[in-house]
């Protein structure tokens, strides 16, 4: 993920892909803009009633591997901004899992294929102390400036490379940027997944509907008051310049979970190793999960399981 105000090239609106068509919205037949609304969208709640153990809260953690992709995605080649990607391996990502061991945490790490190829001992080891890897696209590209078959290729090619680095099968999806393009979807069914987590029209897990057909697929959703980047991430050639305080951001994040909590419902948190993993960030970090183990019936678990679980234990039709 990175920031909505990132995005060189995308001329469309936010959240509307590019070749959407040069003729004005507002000049559009009704069938038209009810295809574009219809085409993927939120359906049955999956939230179940009672989340394992009698667990009121299900916390999953996730940990967006984008290392020194989201410099090379866009053809880039600084030494600087490489840098800044390879604090992730380097620094962050070692500091993460003494974390999560250090709590019994077990989390998911999205990791973009080339990040895979360029460190695979690291992707080892965070399955080997029993995180899940999901894909994240294969140079964290941009999908709504692909065509279909192209983005089609590259997310086969990314779950070959993870499947063949971490000796398992990856069983869920969260799209670079969460950019989900009009053909996402499909390609998701195609490959088999459980899961997306890239989208947004809930709180808590649902089922995605493509043409106002169930598919099957779990969404575990995502949201910016619940990323880092937004708060922490900085473009030194911009005005952006957030660095919000790591307790105001703490205080957001433990209201968050406390509402979750009070809801019975999911608490999902999208990290970056990059981001998250500075000293002053990541005692923030402790702080929270420590808070959170503080509290009786929570289910800490990765998104594998929360999916597995919501689709064998949801609510009727």
């Amino acid at each position: 993920m990175e920031s909505p105000t990132k995005r060189p090239g995308v001329s469309a609106a936010p959240g509307m892909n590019a070749g959407a068509g040069s003729d004005p919205s507002w000049a559009w037949e009704e069938e038209r803009w009810r295809k574009i609304v219809n085409k993927v969208r939120a359906g049955r709640s999956l939230k179940p009633a009672v989340w394992p153990g009698g667990a009121r809260v299900a916390v999953a953690l996730g940990f967006d591997s984008d290392h020194e992709s989201w410099v090379l995605r866009d053809g880039g080649d600084s030494p600087a901004g490489l840098a800044s990607g390879e604090y992730g391996p380097r620094v962050a990502i070692p500091r993460i899992l003494r974390l999560l061991e250090r709590y019994a945490v077990p989390s998911t790490f999205f990791v973009p294929a080339v990040i895979a190829k360029l460190y695979p001992d690291e992707q080892r080891a965070v399955v080997s102390e029993g995180h899940e890897i999901g894909i994240h696209g294969w140079i964290h590209e941009r999908n709504s400036n692909l065509e279909p078959e192209v983005e089609h290729q590259l997310y086969q090619r990314a779950a070959d490379v993870l499947s063949e680095v971490c000796g398992q099968q990856p069983v869920g999806l969260r799209t670079p940027s969460w950019d989900f393009s009009q053909h996402t979807l499909h390609i998701i069914q195609e490959l088999g997944l459980l899961y997306d987590s890239s989208l947004m029209a809930d709180d808590d897990p649902y089922e995605l509907l493509e043409d106002g057909r169930p598919t099957g697929v779990v969404e575990l959703p995502v949201e910016w008051i619940r990323d880092d980047y937004p708060y922490f991430g900085m473009d030194r050639l911009s005005a952006l310049r957030p660095h919000t305080p790591p307790q105001a951001v703490l205080d957001i994040w433990k209201a968050e979970f406390d509402g979750a909590r009070e809801e019975g419902g999911l608490f999902l948190l999208t990290m970056h190793p990059h981001v998250i993993g500075h000293r002053s960030r990541m005692q923030m970090l402790e702080r929270l999960i420590g808070y959170m183990r503080s509290h009786a019936g929570v289910w800490f678990a990765t998104h594998a399981q929360i999916a597995e679980f919501v689709k064998e234990n949801a609510p009727p039709a």
